[in-house]
């Protein structure tokens, strides 16, 4: 019964591909999911704002030390049996963190979570490329999209709902049906090409294991951490930068002279891959920043409910389920670079139109605005990842699958961190820039206190009091500004990035996808 069902998956390479992004999609989905939930959880359990924060930096300090170490093993376990695994922790991790009783516990537990989810998008890439052939990778890789792009769009907006109207608890336990349901489809219908099945990987190198775990561990600490710790005044984030450039450095230079690495650090030895891995980086950190961006201002100074904040992404969201498909058929007609400068124009138009918000915007117009902002994404995510695994030998697609999602996560971290940061301090900068016009000398200013004082003399408050609320309503408001201002500012700055690397991507090389030879045949 089994091989029958194998045997048939392999003639339907989009069988396969919906069965293995059932479990990636499971584990993106949770990188965002707990977000909107942290202030729930914090009550719930009894810690604070900030310790409650740790529940989304394990999980993803945790997530990014296996992520690059997934292909190697693959290797060792081979890749089925590597994915039934991580299915299979990763599922039990997820109902250990619906029963945790405590934060350390709920941490732990994460921790789990993290380590075992880190394998499914590599993963889950891997086995969807090898699944099309060669002339079909953009289709491939449009399914591959639809995971990786739409499960942060969705998170926030399941998260939300699940929050306010059930249990924070239920943003884990809906993983464990889920998990339970793709570990049997997998087990059932993929099977492990000659390339992918277990190998002798020889001894374990401790070395290079350890100097990565330290470098990205560090790493996803010092981003994740560093806003809320304001970054170099704190002597934490100074240690971990420093132990994390010296884990990222030493581990560089350890693996480049190992005959078999962990991470095969070779493949960026090829100009295409190297390329596309950069232009991945920044699709991270424009979808993930971008992400963010819009429901922290819907939430902050538009008051809308987490629910009504992630509707604001749907739409945008749906468009993308849409447009991966359609432009799947146009990578193969166009040369990517083409595409990918196409599609981060389109994106740097959309990140402008954030910079041209107002206090009166609606929720049409925040609608609208995500719209714009993501319709240039599956022109990049599609061609960049194709373009970058066109000239990858099969025995190579675990380990190229394990770099390409390391790229984008790493992207993603870098992305909220900078915004965020340089939100903060915009938000510094314009508050004192407003506060120098309200002077005595303002007419506008004096005419909104002496208006609000007396409407509220005339409601039987003192005037003394009346001023004193007067004053207040005229800072809170100023404040409002100050904030929209700042995610004007904080949209304009990624709409420049976007707008640098259209032309960047035009140093990309040549690469006719269509002929099936790979871009380095096609640059002699």
């Amino acid at each position: 019964m089994g091989e029958i069902a194998r045997e048939q998956a392999a003639e339907n390479p989009l069988l396969v591909s919906t069965v293995v992004s059932l479990a990636a999609f499971m584990e993106v989905l949770d990188t965002t999911i707990a977000n909107v939930a942290l202030n729930n959880i914090a009550g719930s359990l009894g810690a604070s704002a900030d310790e409650s924060t740790w529940v989304l930096t394990s999980y993803l300090v945790a997530n990014g030390i296996v992520l690059p170490l997934s292909g190697w093993l693959s290797g060792l376990m081979g890749r089925k049996a590597f994915f039934i695994t991580c299915i299979v922790g990763f599922t039990t991790a997820s109902f250990m963190c619906g029963v945790a009783t405590s934060l350390p516990m709920l941490i732990v537990c994460r921790i789990l979570q993290g380590l075992a989810g880190g394998g499914l998008q590599p993963s889950q890439q891997a086995i969807i490329k090898d699944s099309f052939p060669p002339e079909k990778l953009a289709m491939a890789f449009a399914i591959t999209g639809i995971t990786t792009v739409m499960a942060p769009i969705v998170g926030p907006t399941l998260g939300g709902y699940i929050t306010d109207n059930y249990s924070w608890r239920w943003i884990f336990f809906i993983n464990v049906p889920v998990g339970v349901l793709a570990a049997v489809l997998v087990k059932m219908l993929v099977s492990d090409p000659p390339t992918a099945r277990r190998r002798d990987v020889g001894r374990i190198d401790y070395i290079g294991l350890g100097l990565i775990a330290v470098g990205l561990g560090c790493l996803q600490v010092m981003l994740d951490k560093g806003n809320q710790e304001d970054w170099w005044d704190s002597p934490f984030i100074v240690v971990m930068a420093g132990l994390a450039a010296f884990g990222i450095l030493a581990s560089i230079a350890w693996l480049w002279r190992r005959p078999e690495p962990v991470v095969k650090l070779d493949l960026f030895r090829s100009y295409a891959f190297a390329s596309s891995n950069l232009m991945i980086f920044f699709v991270g950190f424009v979808l993930y920043s971008g992400s963010v961006l819009l429901p922290m201002l819907v939430q902050a100074d538009f008051g809308y409910d987490a629910t009504t904040a992630g509707l604001v992404l749907s739409p945008g969201g749906i468009l993308l389920l849409l447009l991966m498909p359609l432009t799947a058929r146009v990578v193969n007609r166009v040369e990517p670079r083409y595409l990918i400068a196409a599609g981060m124009l389109l994106v740097a138009a959309g990140l402008a139109a954030g910079a041209l918000i107002t206090p009166q915007t609606d929720y049409v117009g925040f609608v609208g605005l995500r719209i714009l902002q993501v319709l240039g994404l599956p022109l990049i995510f599609i061609s960049a990842t194709t373009l970058a695994f066109a000239g990858v030998p099969a025995a190579d697609s675990s380990n190229a699958s394990a770099i390409v999602s390391l790229m984008r996560n790493i992207g993603g971290s870098v992305g909220i961190a900078l915004v965020t940061n340089r939100m903060i301090h915009s938000q510094q900068i314009e508050q004192t820039a407003l506060v120098a016009n309200l002077t005595g000398g303002n007419p506008g200013y004096g005419g909104n206190i002496a208006a609000i004082s007396q409407y509220l003399v005339s409601h039987g408050m003192a005037t003394d009091a009346a001023r004193a609320v007067a004053h207040g309503a005229v800072y809170r408001e100023l404040a409002h500004q100050a904030s929209v201002l700042a995610f004007r500012d904080a949209y304009a700055y990624l709409a420049i990035i976007a707008a640098v690397l259209a032309g960047l991507a035009l140093l990309m090389p040549r690469c006719n996808l269509r002929s099936g030879s790979s871009p380095a045949e096609q640059m002699h």
